[in-house]
């Protein structure tokens, strides 16, 4: 299955399912009660195996 790797798609997925931004430098640190905090970097685009790390993270896996 192939995963969104685009990050502005995926913090705007994240922020509408109730991640919160919690700051971050060279990443963007979300959090959500119950889920481990999810570090997203700050390119454009992430890779195949990056993206695949984050969908598991936000559940979007099964």
């Amino acid at each position: 299955m192939q995963h969104e790797t685009n990050t502005g798609k995926i913090k705007a997925r994240l922020e509408r399912e109730g991640w919160e931004l919690v700051g971050g430098t060279k990443h963007d640190k979300y959090r959500k009660a119950g889920h481990p905090s999810i570090m997203v970097p700050r390119h454009r685009v992430v890779t195949a195996g990056v993206a695949q790390s984050i969908a598991k993270a936000a559940g979007w896996s099964k």
